[in-house]
């Protein structure tokens, strides 16, 4: 089913505002209960912990973005984001307003999203994020102003309206609170603050800004914050209203937005950063790559002339290899993996193998990626609602190959063993 119309006016007026949906920044110590809220140029960032800069073989295959690129597909991802691996905790705080009070018991709210966060985090990552959401404040914290006096929008980064609510909330909050402790902050905003998801997306993740409001000596420069309910009456909230959390927390450890303009299109269903309603759905293998989550023998580098086969096994699977990429030059390439069923991956209704493009050069909400439709104008095969229809049955086949003349590279998935993985020829003159 095709996407609901108020949501092409979310998508709309949210990738307006891309700018704004940047990574969270985060520095961390290894000595216990000191993590940071903030950022510094000592954190290591996303590296991935299995592809180290040096790696020869993978070097190839590590396309980097110019410097003017805000949040770049390039591999390794630049330091100043929060690490993904490993036990990453996050303050999570519910507010409310005056004008608009908190309905019913915050930990409702909290609920929406917890434990549903923390499990879709261990399943993509086949276990190496420990994400821990943290509520030392178990009440509505109510701000000292009304709603509508902050003026919030989708702004620049801790434009004067969010300065001032995150100076209000370190200030309500600190006696209670040790902000060192975490990693990260989740703001849960009462639903019935600002206007409805269907109208507008107000749900942003501010990054990286030295010059953020401090807590307990630390910048505040991450943090994201969820608003309305991004409940289309589609009946499906209750399974999939959490997904606008992981997306948000997406940027956190410095993903791009996938969706455009207009809209999902691009990489449609295929990636939380592309949409974040509707049915699950996991992450890109390149994704999963930047992020840690797969080590480099995991990954197939194609870069030499000649002919090369490689083997896929489902992305959703733990172990095995699960990613090839092909570099086109320091900026573009293509990758494939497996796409099944399984895992985070539910709504897959023609599971073989993805072909996208990744261009590095591109930024956040402006099309960093493409995947390529194996069936163009089909329709797609899915009928889940608010998943974008068309790529859903964009998966290869065996038997079926992508061919990019201009560059001299073929690509062929030339068949199928009885445990589901997949074989793939790769041509390159």
């Amino acid at each position: 089913m095709q996407p609901q119309p108020s949501r092409d006016r979310i998508r709309t007026r949210r990738t307006a505002a891309f700018v704004a949906v940047t990574a969270l920044t985060l520095a961390v110590s290894t000595s216990a209960g000191t993590s940071r809220l903030g950022s510094g140029s000592a954190t290591a960032g996303a590296r991935p912990l299995g592809v180290p800069a040096g790696t020869a073989a993978l070097a190839p295959c590590m396309i980097r973005s110019k410097l003017d690129i805000q949040m770049s597909e390039g591999i390794p991802t630049t330091t100043g984001y929060s690490r993904s691996t490993g036990t990453v905790r996050a303050l999570t705080v519910m507010i409310d307003f005056s004008d608009a009070p908190g309905r019913g018991d915050a930990q409702d709210r909290f609920a929406e999203f917890f434990p549903q966060t923390q499990e879709w985090f261990r399943t993509s990552s086949y276990g190496r994020l420990d994400y821990r959401a943290e509520t030392p404040i178990r009440d509505w914290l109510r701000m000292p102003k009304p709603f509508k006096a902050y003026g919030l929008e989708r702004g620049a980064p801790f434009d004067p309206g969010y300065r001032k609510l995150v100076e209000d909330l370190v200030a309500t909050a600190d006696a209670k609170v040790d902000f060192r402790r975490y990693d990260l902050l989740n703001v849960l905003v009462t639903p019935n603050a600002g206007p409805s998801a269907l109208d507008t997306v107000l749900s942003v993740t501010f990054a990286g800004n030295g010059e953020a409001p401090t807590a307990d000596g630390v910048p505040v420069a991450n943090a994201s914050f969820v608003y309305s309910r991004q409940d289309d009456g589609s009946g499906s909230y209750e399974q999939t209203g959490y997904r606008v959390l992981p997306h948000e927390n997406g940027h956190v450890f410095g993903l791009p937005d996938l969706y455009t303009q207009e809209g999902g299109g691009a990489v449609g269903h295929w990636d939380i950063m592309s949409e974040d309603w509707g049915a699950n759905n996991d992450l890109l293998g390149w994704h999963k790559w930047k992020l840690g989550w797969l080590d480099a023998d995991q990954i197939g580098c194609a870069a030499a002339h000649g002919t090369t086969e490689h083997t896929l096994t489902p992305l959703a699977r733990a172990g095995g290899p699960k990613l090839v990429f092909i570099p086109v030059d320091r900026r573009t390439g293509y990758a494939l993996e497996l796409r099944t069923r399984a895992g985070n991956d539910e709504t897959v209704c023609r599971p073989g193998v993805l072909i996208y493009r990744v261009d590095a050069d591109v930024d956040t909400g402006q099309g960093p990626v493409t995947v390529f439709d194996s069936r163009r104008e089909s329709g797609g095969c899915t009928r889940s609602p608010n998943v974008h229809a068309e790529l859903s049955d964009a998966p290869f086949a065996p038997g079926q190959t992508f061919e990019d003349r201009t560059h001299g590279i073929r690509i062929a998935v030339t068949g199928q063993d009885p445990d589901g993985n997949h074989v793939v020829r790769v041509t390159r003159r």
